[in-house]
């Protein structure tokens, strides 16, 4: 499926930057027979001071950029097409749940997509014992893994609403969990704690999601979403899956990925530090306009 991706993120300060250093994960990812990038542009206005493309521990582009001068605003605009290559799922060949901490501890190796990183508590998801428990009641006897990231994925859709005021970017993943609301970032959080709880390596992915209008409705320009979702090891021979607890389903040609990590704070889209007084607002408009073959909208 072929995609035309445009992203536009205003971020307005109260008072003026005298300096700032960004990280920006951004523009969508080449993933060997899962998605290429056909051509992508990253415009930012004002022109940064310095500007230097990079490549982080798990293989995630970044375009990190610094000012030395004063902005009262920046802009962030991406253009990007996208071959997504999604493939319809396949035979489950993930083991019996109680069998993944072998096959865990078989792979002996530390490169980026090593289960290992996946396990332990990051950053933004610590280990918790009632999102264990929570996740573990999800589960019947003699499930495999990757039965096992569905059923907790369907838990958390069904007891968890979206709710985009209730939580920030900094909430806690224990306190979304508690109020039972949140958005996609908690979602994801709140699967993952539950994953790795019950010994399953999961990590976060950050990408867009095209949104589909109710029947008869006209899509609305910019309604589009960044979005997050979860990805879990399911085994030696299964490896690395993917699913939406926001929407009970595995990502598919919908979901165009970014950035790959252990949590939000490893693929943040736009991470740094600024020199300034008072708040700031950010808003963002998203476009997934699908293509057909010949490049024109569908």
């Amino acid at each position: 499926m072929l995609y035309d991706i445009g992203l536009t993120i205003t971020h307005e300060y109260a008072s003026p930057v005298s300096a700032g250093r960004h990280a920006l994960r951004l523009m969508p990812a080449n993933i060997p027979g899962e998605q290429r990038l056909i051509s992508g542009r990253l415009d930012i206005r004002p022109a940064p001071d310095e500007r230097q493309e990079s490549r982080d521990f798990f293989g995630n582009d970044v375009v990190d950029i610094a000012y030395r001068s004063s902005h009262a605003e920046i802009v962030f605009k991406v253009e990007a097409r996208v071959e997504r290559l999604a493939s319809a799922p396949g035979l489950d060949l993930s083991p019996p749940l109680a069998g993944l901490a072998q096959e865990i501890a078989s792979v002996r190796s530390l490169a980026p997509a090593a289960p290992h990183h996946f396990l332990g508590a990051s950053a933004r998801v610590p280990l918790d014992a009632d999102i264990t428990a929570y996740g573990r009641e999800a589960l019947r006897p003699g499930m495999t893994v990757a039965e096992a990231v569905a059923a907790i994925g369907k838990a958390l859709h069904r007891d968890m609403t979206f709710d985009a005021e209730a939580t920030t970017v900094d909430t806690p993943t224990r306190e979304a969990f508690d109020r039972r609301h949140g958005v996609c970032q908690d979602f994801s959080h709140v699967m993952i704690t539950a994953l790795r709880g019950i010994g399953i390596p999961a990590g976060y992915v950050s990408g867009y999601l095209r949104t589909i209008p109710p029947k008869g409705k006209q899509r609305l320009e910019g309604s589009d979403a960044m979005h997050a979702w979860v990805r879990a090891w399911s085994g030696a021979d299964s490896g690395w899956i993917e699913y939406d607890p926001t929407n009970a389903m595995l990502a598919g040609n919908d979901h165009i990925a970014i950035a790959r990590g252990r949590d939000y704070s490893d693929v943040a889209p736009v991470k740094g530090v600024l020199r300034t007084a008072g708040g700031q607002t950010a808003d963002h408009a998203v476009d997934v306009i699908p293509l057909t073959k010949a490049g024109t909208a569908a």
